[in-house]
């Protein structure tokens, strides 16, 4: 059987064909009839399906979990007991301390629907505004920044417009990365369009940046003194659109003043970049007829995200560039769903169908349709506002939905204390395993991906329906009946505000009053059903009553949703990092995404095939950076930051500057000692938006000593050994969590000990071995006291099942691949215990994947290369790049750096 769903990843929204038995999910793939992707399908998505193996299914959240007191465990209890409890427990603190006393923490990968319910709950029925989502964490300055000089957050372009731009500006965004279709989208532009150039604003050369004719590595937080800049060099060469200008904008006298002394020569000595290259970009986006830029996270996780929008913005209002094919400022998603969060107005600021909460009459738009008798005027809570206020004690009962912000707010070590003192939290999850888990008094299992139903819209405007294929596992429920429920008890307990405020028996019911909401709106959708999405495939938003397809394009008619009906220059002056270097902290921390791993893992880390591309935790660093630290790849190193220190690994990366690191933001305590790279972040925030600035801040680093390492290693058939093991990160003083394998999964646990610390006593190697289920009669052991060295093997059935070596681990990498591939060990076993990184009878350890469709590594990738083959006829013979396409990028930087010519 097939079902049509959405992906549960990125904005860019792609369309996938689940295919199940009515119970299981089995397969996926992408769509051919979704416009967002035309049946393509990165590395991510394709392997949906394997985050719902039989194995993971069992890992899953399947019942209510209640905690009575703090330091008790929780218990299984029903849906009536949680529920009843979780309405007495909000019911008092609203009676006892205010609405303002709750708060509710929600997220861009929940369905339109249950966002609605989410911000009536808090808004209408409660009376609180103290709903906010993590979408606060990556888009909301993209709104703020659209709000400001458009006049609304109403993205103005499409996806189609990339095939028809001649100059792409992509900023602060690796979208071969994050947004991998897209990337695959633009490739095609650009074969089609040889013309077409592609400038990239990036302080790392990223595969992205690697593809651009024109990269500018500026320095971290430097973005608008390069537009205003560029916007110096139009002025200046008379590349500004002066009719346009004169007949839809307002404010370009005051902006064309500031940007007079923003040479390209003073540009270029703040950025870091040249000021020739500064003349080329504006040249390029200037003389172009038609161009477009993309930007993401660098441009809006900032302490002036919103300033950054708006600069870039400029460049295109000041050349007419916006509304016309080929054209427009489109800030592209994060998350699946961002986008229909900010519909409903599901920021604690914001109000259903873009309404402001500082206008009365929106106030009372909203009231009228709700039935109630107003709704709160103060704007609730920020996100790190809002967990600053539970910190205080302000916050009595804190409600969590889908999202995990015990490790992706900034300044985490503060965010743990809060969530520790926190009297009530609640946890609307699918797994009892992420971060946050660990402090819920109550845990609510909700449906997940592929087994609920609703709508969600990309980034570029358009609504997906979603079906659910399979029916959620256990008693979990889908995210709006969940808040319906609690809904309807709390009102019971509450001083009536209006009649029954959540009737809905459907989705569909909800969606229909959302609808309602946006007829007159600049994102009218009153033409639009669920009849419709399912009968006409997804469509854009506005679609008014009457209309019968979406629109593609906003403001080809000059008009903007203003006061004036114009579009208004800002005043965006560059200001210097929220946090900047200083002799203790002399690098830049710069923060980000890997190509195969999402948010904080809780799906794709249950994949073993996406840890090989990026195996463990790491820090990537400058080689001279390393050289002067006396660190060597793969060293331990501390990072060492203003707010807290972790340990990581050092890997050498000539695609950042020297004073800069790159740490990806994915790793959490579930997969490393620590809390992961938010504990050095900082809460600075945009002044505007509450966005923080989680892409930067100040650190050191500094060789971390070893006196031993540890690894074990161990196939896991059944499922649950990752998570039986995370007690183990915390009794060593670093270790990592990790999974390996492609058919299999292989649970991989790396320890070390500093220089002065006591190698494991045999005590601790027997526990460790019990715990990974090595202690079998068929266990092999070897022990060398004297040199503290010990090595377990377990082999079942001729194959290696596990392993554990301590104080000798150069065969880690060979024995890893010898579990992972379930091979025999007829041949190898007389090696198993020698200290040998390549036993004499078998080759090398395969090493990194880069193909993660065919499983090609990298190793057999430079082999071939060095064998003389060319790009083409390496894909012919391995066909890695030939099916997602995420490995291209890094496939054509690998053969441009061998010895023979890239094919044409």
């Amino acid at each position: 059987m097939e079902t049509k769903s959405t992906c549960p990843y990125c904005g860019v929204g792609c369309g996938v064909i689940i295919e199940h038995d009515a119970t299981r999910i089995t397969g996926v793939r992408g769509d051919p009839a979704h416009p967002a992707n035309f049946g393509r399908l990165c590395t991510k998505g394709g392997t949906l399906h394997l985050s719902m193996t039989p194995q993971v299914m069992a890992q899953r959240l399947m019942h209510p979990q209640l905690r009575r007191e703090k330091a008790a465990a929780r218990e299984r209890v029903s849906w009536d007991e949680a529920l009843d409890h979780a309405a007495e427990k909000f019911a008092r603190a609203i009676s006892e301390h205010g609405p303002d006393s709750v708060a509710f923490y929600i997220s861009g990968q929940l369905m339109t629907e249950d966002y609605y319910v989410f911000n009536k709950l808090a808004k209408g029925l409660i009376g609180t505004n103290n709903v906010d989502t993590n979408s606060r964490l990556c888009m909301s300055s993209a709104v703020s920044g659209y709000k400001a000089t458009l006049g609304a957050d109403s993205p103005p372009c499409s996806y189609e417009d990339i095939d028809h731009a001649d100059c792409l500006l992509i900023a602060g965004a690796n979208t071969a990365w994050a947004h991998p279709v897209l990337f695959r989208r633009i490739e095609d532009a650009r074969a089609a369009r040889p013309d077409m150039k592609l400038i990239v604003v990036d302080p790392r050369r990223t595969d992205t940046a690697e593809a651009a004719d024109l990269h500018l590595a500026i320095l971290p937080g430097t973005d608008i003194a390069l537009y205003n800049a560029m916007l110096h060099v139009l002025l200046w060469e008379d590349l500004c659109d002066l009719d346009y200008i004169r007949a839809h904008t307002e404010g370009f006298d005051a902006l064309k003043a500031l940007v007079r002394d923003y040479t390209p020569a003073m540009a270029a000595d703040i950025c870091g970049v040249k000021a020739d290259d500064i003349v080329t970009a504006a040249r390029w986006f200037g003389q172009a007829p038609a161009a477009l830029s993309l930007y993401c996270q660098g441009l809006n996780q900032s302490s002036h995200g919103t300033d950054n929008n708006a600069a870039i913005i400029h460049l295109h209002l000041a050349t007419g560039k916006i509304g016309k094919p080929g054209c427009g400022p489109f800030s592209l998603t994060g998350q699946p769903n961002a986008m229909g969060g900010r519909e409903v107005g599901g920021l604690s600021n914001l109000l259903p169908a873009h309404r402001d909460m500082a206008n009365p009459e929106h106030r009372a738009e909203v009231a009228r349709l709700w039935g109630v008798a107003d709704v709160p005027a103060e704007p609730g809570l920020t996100a790190v506002e809002l967990f600053e206020a539970v910190h205080r004690g302000e916050i009595k009962a804190l409600w969590i939905a889908c999202t995990n912000p015990a490790q992706s707010l900034p300044d985490l070590t503060r965010v743990h204390e809060a969530l520790a003192k926190c009297p009530f939290v609640v946890l609307q999850e699918v797994s009892a395993d992420t971060d946050t888990a660990t402090f819920a008094d109550l845990l609510l299992p909700a449906a997940g991906w592929g087994e609920k139903e609703g709508t969600v819209t990309n980034s570029e405007r358009r609504i997906t329906r979603v079906k659910a294929a399979v029916p959620a596992p256990g008693e979990a429920r889908a995210d709006w009946k969940i808040v319906v429920d609690f809904a309807r008890r709390l009102e019971a307990r509450l001083p009536a505000r209006a009649a029954t405020l959540f009737p809905y028996e459907t989705a569909e019911a909800i969606f229909n009053e959302h609808r309602a909401s946006t007829v007159g709106r600049d994102l009218d959708i009153g033409g639009l059903s669920y009849a419709l999405l399912e009968q006409s495939g997804p469509q854009q938003w506005p679609l008014r009553e009457g209309a019968t397809v979406g629109t593609s394009r906003l403001y080809g008619d000059g008009v903007f949703p203003t006061a004036s009906g114009r579009a208004r220059f800002t005043s965006t002056q560059h200001r210097p990092l929220a946090e900047a270097t200083d002799p203790r902290h002399p690098l830049h921390l710069n923060t980000g995404r890997l190509r195969d791993q999402w948010h904080g893992m809780s799906r794709t880390g249950v994949v073993a095939r996406l840890h090989a591309h990026a195996p463990e935790p790491a820090i990537e660093m400058n080689p001279r950076d390393m050289e002067r630290r006396g660190i060597a790849e793969g060293d331990l190193v501390r990072l060492k930051g203003k707010r807290g220190s972790i340990l990581l690994r050092a890997a050498a990366s000539t695609t950042l500057r020297p004073a800069q690191t790159y740490v990806p933001m994915h790793w959490g305590g579930r997969y490393m000692s620590g809390l992961g790279i938010n504990a050095l972040t900082l809460p600075a925030n945009d002044p505007v938006s509450h966005q923080p600035e989680l892409k930067h801040a100040a650190v050191q680093v500094e060789k971390f000593a070893t006196g031993w390492q540890l690894v074990a290693m161990r196939r896991d058939d059944e499922g649950g050994l990752h998570a039986a093991l995370q007690p183990w990160l915390a009794r060593f003083d670093h270790a990592t969590l990790t999974l390996a394998g492609r058919e299999s999964t292989v649970v991989v646990l790396r320890a070390w000990g500093g220089e002065n610390s006591p190698v494991p006593a045999p005590e601790l190697l027997a526990e460790l071995a019990a715990a990974t289920g090595l202690d079998s009669p068929q266990m092999l052991a070897f022990n060398d006291a004297r040199r503290g060295i010990a090595k377990r093997a377990l082999i079942a059935d001729d194959r290696l099942a596990g392993a554990l070596l301590c104080n000798e681990t150069r065969a880690t990498d060979w024995l890893l691949d010898l579990i992972a591939r379930g091979g025999s060990t007829a041949e190898l076993r007389k090696w198993l215990f020698a200290p040998l990184a390549t036993p004499p009878s078998s080759g090398p350890a395969r090493g990194r994947i880069v193909c993660n469709c065919f499983d090609v590594s990298e190793s057999e990738i430079r082999a071939d290369l060095e064998a003389g083959l060319d790009l083409a006829a390496l894909q012919k013979k391995n066909k890695c790049g030939t099916n997602c396409g995420s490995c291209l990028p890094e496939l054509r930087r690998l053969a441009a750096k061998a010895t023979v010519p890239v094919a044409a």
